[in-house]
């Protein structure tokens, strides 16, 4: 083949040079506000990079700018909202970004809101994806209650033609987002195939049929939200001879060990996919008092300077941030506390609602004065959030300090120094307050605490939004009853 040739070749193919992305819009309901784009580094650990920030102005337009070498997701946020789009490099973008309906109930870690396009072109990813996806949710609207029912077969029956017909469409697309594109569908419609049904395959069928013979795309959401969703909690699924080599390499700290454990698993056989589920692995294993969390980050350590493939470089390296600095959004730590006289509490324990955590050592008379302030909080907030006060266990405490902890209407634990919540939520500094969704995410490690900060804020504003939203959703179930 001729250099020129090649060289052509190479570029329509490969597009390695990064091109100018614009994003510009209206948003109304944020003028003055900042609104921020951040890329998605990697979807194991969902970390986020700010790649453009813009104010709008006072004609409520706003404009981003920034470079792309490849499509990828890119999420906006402004005013505890966040949305999200596909870019492609090179293209131009307009928008209609819009606040959180009032219906909506409001989320500490930020609201969902779907934005508008301004002449989307027919050939843009966006617009194939949002086509596809009207597609994909008539489908589940027409034959998802038939799954598990004596109709079942007529299920089936509208499944394989749903793909035959989802295959005829988009088999002749060969522009340059096809790739991405076919990705994405492939592995939205192996999402499909994860709803029970008689019509589901097996795990190695899967394998086989999805993930087998596809390459990596690291950058493909659809594609890396199967991965994670099909090795999820992997330690579970392994054999015991597998499970006990997996365990014994950590032990070790052996990334190779661990490597060659998972190996003995028929799914893992793509050293590439086994490198970064053993990852995945390791960040859920950190949290278990049954592996040592020294040598998970130690693994980790080796594998973003050292790991086999560039790319899980830096997923083994956000990883062991997430893990090390519980970012907003990241799994909270369970925990145990066991105190004299009160209920145990876990963090599975107290699923379903908000969590605050407030950590304070009863011996500084600055601390145990906030005390006071937690306490009100918990008075005037206990229906919406639960509030737990923490203090290490001393047995030659002042009796009219300890006095003044059992006299508290909320719960204070007076634990142990050797419990991991200490070390897990990162409380080196006291007092140290952790903020945590109903779902058991963090939303704020280290939180706001009752007292302002520099920026004169304090967390009881965040109550109060919450307490509305709360209370609003509860008057609407009353007008608006389900069922």
């Amino acid at each position: 083949m001729p250099k020129i040739i090649l060289i052509l070749y190479l570029l329509v193919n490969n597009p390695i040079f990064a091109q100018n992305v614009s994003i510009e819009g209206r948003a109304p309901a944020y003028v003055g506000k900042t609104i921020e784009a951040y890329r998605i580094e990697d979807y194991l650990s969902m970390r986020n990079v700010l790649v453009a920030s813009a104010k709008v102005k006072s004609d409520s337009t706003f404009r981003l700018l920034f470079d792309s070498n490849s499509i990828q997701k890119i999420i906006l946020k402004s005013n505890n909202n966040k949305s999200f789009l596909y870019i492609e490099p090179g293209n131009n973008y307009t928008i209609f970004f819009p606040n959180r309906s009032k219906y909506a109930p409001y989320i500490p870690s930020g609201n969902e809101v779907e934005l508008s396009f301004y002449e989307l072109d027919s050939t843009d990813i966006n617009y194939k994806i949002l086509s596809f996806q009207r597609w994909i949710d008539n489908f589940i609207g027409r034959t998802y209650h038939l799954r598990n029912t004596v109709e079942s077969t007529e299920y089936i029956e509208s499944f394989e033609k749903f793909k035959a017909n989802v295959q005829k469409a988009y088999q002749n697309d060969t522009s340059y987002n096809a790739t991405f594109l076919k990705t994405h569908i492939k592995f939205s419609i192996a999402g499909l195939e994860n709803i029970n049904s008689i019509a589901e395959r097996n795990r190695y069928e899967k394998h086989d049929f999805f993930i087998k013979f596809h390459p990596v795309e690291y950058n493909n959401d659809a594609y890396m939200e199967y991965i994670s969703s099909f090795y999820d909690k992997l330690p579970l699924q392994l054999s015991q001879e597998t499970n006990n080599a997996f365990y014994k390499g950590v032990l070790k700290s052996s990334p190779s060990e661990i490597m060659n454990a998972l190996g003995q698993e028929y799914t893992l056989v793509n050293r590439r996919i086994r490198e970064i589920v053993m990852i995945k692995a390791l960040s859920e294993c950190y949290f278990s008092n049954d592996y040592p969390q020294t040598n998970i980050i130690t693994i980790l350590d080796s594998l973003k300077e050292q790991s086999l493939f560039k790319e899980n470089t830096v997923i083994a390296e956000n990883m062991r941030y997430r893990l090390l600095n519980l970012i907003p959004g990241s799994k909270a730590p369970n925990f145990a506390l066991i105190s004299d006289g009160l209920k145990t509490q876990t963090l599975i324990g107290l699923k379903g609602k908000h969590i605050y955590l407030h950590f304070f050592d009863p011996t500084k008379a600055n601390q145990l004065r906030e005390l006071d302030l937690v306490e009100d909080l918990s008075k005037r907030y206990d229906k919406y959030v639960r509030i737990i006060s923490i203090c290490r266990k001393n047995e030659v405490l002042d009796l009219k300090i300890q006095q003044k902890i059992e006299e508290c209407t909320h719960q204070v634990y007076q634990i142990s120094v050797s419990n991991p919540i200490w070390k897990n939520y990162q409380t080196r500094i006291l007092p140290h307050y952790s903020f945590i969704d109903a779902a058991g995410y963090i939303i704020k490690n280290p939180a706001l605490s009752p007292t302002p900060n520099g920026e004169y804020k304090t967390i009881d504003r965040t109550f109060f939004e919450l307490k509305k939203v709360i209370e609003q959703r509860k008057k609407e179930e009353i007008f608006n009853p389900r069922g």
